[in-house]
Order: structure tokens, then C-alpha cells, then sequence
């Protein structure tokens, strides 16, 4: 009896010992750790409120505050563990072989993460412009930090990989405030070339969606096979792009009719010789 209830005062003291030991230290860890969740919120919040003055993207504002919160919480659980006396080399080592391991399982992915970054930090782009790339033409529906979504003009859904989009080539269509739209008219040796410039001159003045300044160029450009070619490069504001280029066609076909002037088409002629029998 006496033997049981020394073992057990021992094997007590043994325990007492040990929460004195090791008590202080989960206390002072649990401490640091409240505190520093504490501190990441705050952190956070500041780094919140910097992206906001600064109107960094929605998407990108999102994601880089999570990856922040992460990053923040794993090295706040490295130094817990350190203080409870769990040895962290390792855990660290273990956890760099998993990203080791994991980013080159994802090559592909993470070379769009990394264009979608890109894309939302030097904004080539933004979800409103009209760009051209890989061979598409769209409106940009929404940069996701993988893909880039377009609605094409016919309003198809195309979904572009931004790895693509940060490294090759991008033509924002209507980025500048103001585009020159380059149009070719064609009429025949015959015609009048002074009176045919007055013609094209007329239309543009008249046009209210053509910009006084800078003024338009319109000029011969070239002495084609069956026709004498005139350039018009008028200046527009973007929106009017379209309805300008469109508009200017069927206006220069109704004039040319009106005042006689040829709208020359490729012609060939045939000569049949009749071989003696």
C-alpha cells in the first residue's frame, strides 16, 4: 500500500512538474498567439483601406488580402509551435517539399495566376475594353485571376488563359479617347479627281461625328489595275468608330451615284480565236 502510494505521489509530481514547465510556456505562446491574430486584422485592415485609395482592382484587392491573411497565420502557427517547443525545421522543411511539390504539379495554372496579377496591377486592360487577342475580338466581361472572359461582337463567350494575355501581343481597341478610321474609295480613270475630292470633302464636313480637328487627309493613294484609288482618314471620337466607318460607306456610294462618278469592279476581257480546220 505504502509502495502504491509513493508510485503515485511520484508519478503526481512528475505531473505537477511538468505543468509548471511546460504550463508557462502554452500560456505565453496562447498569449502571443491572440495577439498576433489581433495585430493580422489590424494589419489588414490598413492594407485594405491602402488598396482602396489606390483603386487596385476588386478581384486582385480580394485575393492579394487572403494571400496576406495566409501567409500572416502560417508564420503566426510556426512561431506558436516554436514556443511549445515543437521543432520547426522540420515542419518547415516539410512544408516547402508540399510547395515545391505542388508548384510543379501546376505549372500551367500557376503561369496564369501569374499573367492575372500582371494584368491587374499594369491594367493593359479592364473589364469594359474592347481588345483583340488570340485571334478574338470582344468586350472584356471579367479578369479572374486565372482567365480573362470576352464576349465576342457576335456575342459568343471566349475564355482566354492570362498567361496568354500577359505574354503575347494585346490591342485595346478603344483605349485612346480618339481612333482614325482609314477608308478607300475607288473610282475610274475617267472621272473627274478634283470633283470627286470636293465629293468626299463634303461628306466628311457634314458629318457631325467627324472631329473638326485634326482635320481629315483625303488624297489619291494609288494608280490601281482598274481604278484610281482616294484614302479618307477621318478622325472620330472611339465610340463613333463603327457607326462612322459604316455610315461613310453608304454615303460615298449614294454621292458618287448622284454625281455620275464610277465605281470601278475588276474586269477581264476573253478573246476567242476560232482555230482553221
Amino acid at each position: 500500500m505504502e509502495q502504491s502510494t509513493e508510485k503515485i505521489e511520484h508519478y503526481l509530481n512528475i505531473v505537477s512538474e511538468m505543468a509548471v514547465q511546460w504550463g508557462g510556456k502554452l500560456l505565453m505562446a496562447l498569449v502571443v498567439f491572440f495577439i498576433g491574430l489581433w495585430l493580422i486584422k489590424k494589419v489588414l485592415k490598413v492594407f485594405e483601406k491602402g488598396m482602396k485609395k489606390k483603386k487596385v482592382e476588386v478581384t486582385l484587392h480580394k485575393f492579394l488580402l487572403s494571400i496576406v491573411s495566409i501567409i500572416a497565420k502560417v508564420i503566426l502557427v510556426i512561431v506558436f509551435a516554436s514556443m511549445v517547443g515543437v521543432e520547426t525545421a522540420s515542419l518547415i522543411a516539410v512544408l516547402g517539399a508540399a510547395g515545391l511539390a505542388i508548384g510543379l504539379a501546376l505549372q500551367g495554372s500557376l503561369a496564369n495566376f501569374a499573367g492575372g496579377i500582371l494584368i491587374l496591377l499594369f491594367k493593359p486592360f479592364k473589364a469594359g475594353d474592347v481588345i483583340e487577342a488570340q485571334g478574338f475580338v470582344g468586350k472584356v466581361v471579367e479578369i479572374q485571376i486565372f482567365n480573362t472572359i470576352l464576349r465576342t461582337l457576335d456575342n459568343q463567350r471566349v475564355i482566354i488563359p492570362n498567361a496568354l494575355l500577359s505574354n503575347g501581343c494585346v490591342k485595346n481597341i478603344f483605349a485612346e479617347e480618339t481612333r482614325r478610321v482609314d477608308l478607300t474609295f475607288g473610282i475610274s480613270y475617267q472621272d473627274d479627281i478634283a470633283k470627286v475630292k470636293g465629293i468626299l470633302a463634303k461628306i466628311v464636313d457634314d458629318n457631325d461625328m467627324i472631329l473638326k480637328e485634326p482635320g481629315a487627309d483625303i488624297f489619291v493613294s494609288a494608280h490601281a489595275d482598274s481604278s484610281i484609288n482616294f484614302l479618307v482618314r477621318p478622325w472620330v471620337k472611339s465610340d463613333n468608330y463603327w457607326p462612322v466607318y459604316f455610315g461613310m460607306m453608304e454615303e460615298v456610294k449614294l454621292a458618287f451615284d448622284r454625281e455620275n462618278i464610277t465605281i470601278p469592279f475588276p474586269q477581264r476581257d476573253v478573246h476567242l480565236i476560232q482555230a482553221k480546220g
